[in-house]
């Protein structure tokens, strides 16, 4: 019944991706994917104005400890609280630039995931829980984004920021 379920009014995925495309400079379509899904918090395939205000929040304005949780969430592929050796293997994979060489490409990632969970897990389980994470970014900030840049340039965040909130009385 029509009247049960309203039609949804929100942003598509590709819609979405091209916002982040074009107003954010995003260009990993795996990652891109895991910021829709972030936002998209009731799963319904399209992210609403509430979401949409919601997302951004943490998205451009979050804490440290919001977008933590955040990263790790679009890091986390399969949802179960973790960040495995097989889903750090298909992130870096897809982010790093594929450099023309004689050895496997496949052989360097495999050894960039071992170096990533020595120096990030540190209950040394064999994958990375949300407090492993935690720790590594507390001790090394940079590791907030170390999968992949889910989270805006930081100029094309504040050319995003001065458009959208430029006073009406400089047109």
């Amino acid at each position: 019944d029509a009247a049960e379920k309203p039609d949804c009014i929100g942003l598509d995925r590709n819609t979405f991706r091209n916002i982040l495309h074009t107003t954010f400079g995003m260009t990993d379509d795996m990652i891109m994917d895991r910021v829709f899904r972030a936002f998209d918090r009731d799963n319904d395939g399209h992210v609403s104005v509430t979401e949409w205000v919601t997302g951004l929040c943490v998205f451009l304005r979050g804490n440290l400890e919001e977008k933590m949780k955040y990263c790790f969430e679009a890091y986390d592929l399969n949802g179960d609280g973790f960040i495995s050796r097989e889903e750090m293997f298909h992130m870096l994979k897809n982010s790093l630039l594929k450099q023309p060489s004689e050895e496997d490409p496949d052989e360097g990632i495999k050894d960039l995931v071992d170096i990533t969970l020595k120096k990030m897990d540190y209950d040394h389980d064999g994958k990375l829980s949300f407090a492993d994470y935690e720790q590594a970014v507390r001790d090394e900030g940079l590791l907030l984004e170390a999968f992949g840049p889910c989270l805006p340039d930081p100029k094309k965040h504040l050319e995003f920021e001065a458009q959208v909130f430029k006073d009406p009385h400089d047109l």
